[in-house]
C-alpha cells in the first residue's frame, strides 16, 4: 500500500483512541457490511450493491456509499451517461479494513446464530 495522509478523527476525552476514532468511522449498521461485499465480490453497481445486501432500502444505500466516499473509504466511478450507471470500488484504505472485516467474521461465526425469529434477537 502506498503511504496516505490519516484522517483526522476527533475523539472526545484525554486521550485520542483509535478504536473508537475506527468505531466513529465505520460503526454505523451498514459500513462494515457494504465494505465486507465489496471485498469478497470487487467493484460493483448500485443495483448489484443494494441485490447483495439483505434488507438495505436505495435511500440508505444511498447515503451509505455517499459518507463512504467522503470518508475516503470508496470510489465511486462514472461508468456510462445514458443510460447513467455508476460502479462503487473500496479504495486502498477501504481495503485495508479487511483484517477488521475479518476479525468481525470470525467473532459473529464463533459467538453468534441465526434468532429464530425477531423477538428472540438480542438485537
Amino acid at each position: 500500500m502506498t503511504e496516505q495522509t490519516r484522517l483526522p478523527v476527533w475523539c472526545g476525552g484525554e486521550e485520542w483512541c483509535p478504536v473508537t476514532s475506527t468505531a466513529t468511522l465505520i460503526g454505523r449498521k451498514w459500513h462494515p457490511v457494504i465494505v465486507e461485499r465489496l471485498l469478497d465480490d470487487g467493484p460493483m453497481g448500485f443495483s448489484e450493491l443494494k441485490e447483495a445486501v439483505d434488507g438495505i432500502s436505495s435511500k440508505v444505500l444511498s447515503d451509505v456509499v455517499e459518507d463512504l466516499e467522503q470518508k475516503e473509504l470508496l470510489d465511486r466511478a462514472i461508468i456510462s451517461e445514458k443510460p447513467f450507471r455508476v460502479q462503487y470500488s473500496l479504495t486502498d484504505r477501504g481495503a485495508d479494513l479487511r483484517p477488521v472485516i475479518e476479525a468481525m467474521d470470525r467473532w459473529g461465526r464463533d459467538h453468534l446464530q441465526s434468532a429464530s425469529d425477531e423477538e428472540e434477537s438480542i438485537v
